[in-house]
């Protein structure tokens, strides 16, 4: 048997695992993923993407935007998956937006300052901006190749090489990416050097025509893998889902046992109520107003679950995802809304900043949702 038939054989083997692993419990089926409002999920992200844009702090040079971790990124991850549903024939305006400035810093990738610079923020802030943005652009772009045919266009062609620019190939991080950290858990803070790597892995595994075989990036692919493993069992849970989100599609990045361990720890940490809460899904630095974390189960860290599980292949008739799914169905408001909270201080959730963590947990929630429904 060829070794790529081994891996395959493989693979099937740890779907059918994970499917049991959460199967295991009944036959009655998982509530209609249809009963939650695309619409107004749609109208609230489409708001949020515009103001995000709009936002003299997140305007870049060049007429562009920094695509941020909280509303850019995660919107578009979910947006074009409600196309379909919303009879919409082709991006909306916000999406053209953005999918504008994208390009234009690909593009211009050498003559754009960094979204932060030292001389203006920090130290260290101009090599953060670019590990980061790199990353993010080729998400991006990739995500939207994958969804929208089978070809790698020429513009995520060039955000590749940028990525592979930009990838550190020495030292105790080798494999990865400087990351912006401004102490902002969890995706700007000490855990979030690993967890960009994984959003580049997930990139390399979701960008089509079999991108991940290409034998040019197979050097850089061994070191970012090799990254990923090395210090996997010291993650947060909301890192390891991102891990497991991206072995679906690149090999070798899970072993079988860490495979499994992942899905009894996300069991365990389900709360009675059926979703999952982010206070959970780490060792969070304390707040810096000093008061405690929501500990409710929140839309980021359940639909997250639910989208991770999803693509790696876990039965939505077990009891868990169930609960999760009618969670998810449950908890959106009049408004599209799934609820979240920040882990560094206490917001204000009706104002636009303190709205970061719901405009991610809507789109994760969404993009669970779409994906239970597929």
């Amino acid at each position: 048997m060829k070794a790529s038939q081994v891996r395959t054989a493989y693979f099937v083997l740890m779907l059918s695992v994970s499917s049991l692993a959460f199967a295991a419990g009944g036959d009655t089926p998982a509530p209609a993923p249809h009963d939650w409002n695309r619409f107004t999920a749609a109208k609230y992200l489409d708001a949020r993407q515009t103001w995000w844009m709009g936002w003299s702090k997140a305007r870049r040079d060049h007429e562009t935007a920094c695509i941020s971790c909280h509303t850019a990124v995660p919107y578009a991850l979910s947006r074009l998956t409600l196309r379909h549903d919303l009879h919409e024939t082709g991006h909306s305006a916000p999406e053209q937006e953005m999918l504008g400035y994208v390009t234009k810093r690909v593009n211009m990738w050498s003559e754009l300052e960094p979204f932060y610079s030292d001389e203006k923020v920090g130290p260290r802030k101009t090599v953060e901006s670019r590990g980061t943005e790199s990353v993010l652009n080729a998400l991006i772009l990739a995500r939207y190749d994958s969804l929208q045919g089978k070809q790698l266009q020429p513009l995520t062609e060039k955000a590749f090489q940028n990525i592979w620019a930009t990838q550190l190939s020495s030292g105790e991080a080798a494999g990865s990416w400087e990351w912006l950290n401004f102490h902002n858990a969890p995706w700007e803070s000490n855990e979030s050097h690993y967890y960009g790597s994984a959003l580049a892995a997930v990139a390399v595994g979701i960008a089509p025509a079999n991108y991940r075989a290409r034998p040019e990036i197979q050097q850089h692919l061994a070191q970012l893998t090799a990254y990923l493993r090395k210090n996997y069992d010291e993650q947060p849970m909301a890192n390891r889902l991102v891990v497991l989100w991206a072995s679906t599609n690149v090999p070798n990045l899970l072993t079988s046992e860490q495979r499994s361990a992942l899905l009894n720890d996300v069991k365990k940490l389900q709360r009675e109520d059926g979703g999952w809460s982010l206070a959970d899904y780490g060792k969070w630095t304390p707040r810096r107003d000093k008061t405690a974390f929501e500990t409710g189960s929140d839309g980021y860290a359940t639909g997250l679950t639910v989208f991770a599980l999803r693509q790696a292949g876990v039965s939505m008739k077990g009891p868990e995802m169930k609960r999760a799914i009618q969670w998810l169905v449950s908890n959106q408001d009049a408004q599209g809304i799934w609820p979240a909270w920040s882990l560094n201080k206490q917001r204000e959730t009706v104002s636009d900043v303190g709205r970061f963590m719901n405009d991610a947990a809507t789109s994760y929630a969404v993009m669970a949702l779409e994906s239970v429904r597929r």
